[in-house]
């Protein structure tokens, strides 16, 4: 199988990545020889663009990716990401920091960590509203005067947050929650990106799982799974978007496809400069995603897709209260 080719900005990646997060967190138990052979496997497919942040774990999900790209730096488009502080003794506190002073030796830690001499997207994970995005990205353009970083892009940036970061140094990306229940960055962020030549990473494309339908009950989250705390997991909001699994699993069956792959194909129709980056630390849920390319929609098909999801479909929001605080700066 060959990936298509997009472009964030100058960069080009493959039309797919692969977000590495629950590789060492969040998602349950882990298990690091199969995360590192679905890294392997990705490349072997023609995945390029390993997404993680120095927050996973912390610190050790970049290790993770360090290791398994070791012996084939070539083939990756790597990009992590800084601005969320987590204190290892403490991981559940957490503070955003995007001042230079931070960004620099955050960015000196993820080259130790990851074992490169430069980092091909360097990404502010959340804006910080201590510190004016243009000294953050001020930062940042340093890192790639210094040959440190060689593209540079946000995270849950608003649009104004674009445009004045923009003027300082150009985005190759900006990453956002994105996917068939959580379309909030259709209301200007991706307009934004479509005018400034901003690509967009889309996280989360399969809504944190629950739309591939294999989540059926919120027993089949482990206890420690970060999804049991979020509002679209919970009580009612849980039995409601169940009913919009089951539209998928619908939609795909009559397509041939599974509800991933309709999910993943229906992104991918959205604008030329979008690159899902599902997430997955098992090579058989890889391989079912990076199919999703070979799936072609009708506009006819769209249009019931759009009908089925519009904005603001899904019950409850996609982060606790604390959580969303920091999104869309």
């Amino acid at each position: 199988m060959t990936l298509p080719t997009r472009h964030l900005g100058k960069l080009s990646v493959s039309a797919l990545g692969l977000g590495c997060m629950g590789m060492s967190e969040f998602y349950g138990q882990t298990d690091e020889a199969e995360s590192i052979a679905t890294i392997h496997r990705a490349l072997e497919l023609g995945v390029t663009l390993l997404d993680t942040a120095d927050m996973y774990g912390p610190f050790i999900n970049e290790e993770l990716v360090g290791r398994a790209i070791r012996g084939k730096r070539t083939q990756v488009v790597l990009a992590t990401k800084c601005g969320i502080v987590r204190d290892p003794s403490n991981p559940g506190k957490r503070g955003i920091d995007g001042s230079p002073e931070y960004i620099r030796s955050a960015c000196e830690g993820s080259l130790k960590r990851l074992g490169v001499e430069v980092i091909d997207l360097y990404q502010l994970h959340r804006v910080d509203q201590k510190t004016p995005i243009e000294e953050s990205v001020g930062a940042m353009a340093r890192l790639v005067e210094e040959g440190k970083v060689r593209f540079i892009g946000l995270s849950e940036a608003a649009p104004e947050t674009l445009e004045r970061a923009h003027k300082v140094h150009p985005l190759s990306s900006v990453q956002s929650e994105y996917s068939l229940w959580t379309r909030d960055v259709e209301e200007g962020v991706l307009d934004t990106c479509a005018r400034l030549g901003i690509g967009f990473l889309a996280y989360s494309p399969l809504g944190r799982g629950f739309l591939t339908g294999q989540i059926k009950r919120i027993e089949d989250l482990a206890t420690d799974d970060f999804r049991r705390n979020s509002p679209r997991f919970q009580g009612e909001n849980f039995e409601r978007n169940l009913a919009l699994v089951t539209l998928v699993e619908a939609m795909a069956a009559r397509k041939n496809c599974t509800p991933s792959q309709l999910a993943l194909a229906w992104l991918l129709s959205r604008r030329p400069f979008v690159v899902p980056i599902p997430g997955t630390k098992r090579r058989k849920y890889l391989e079912d995603n990076a199919g999703a390319v070979s799936v072609s929609l009708t506009p006819e098909q769209l249009m019931e897709i759009d009908t089925a999801f519009p904005l603001n479909v899904a019950s409850g929001e996609r982060y606790p209260p604390s959580a969303m605080a920091s999104v869309r700066r």
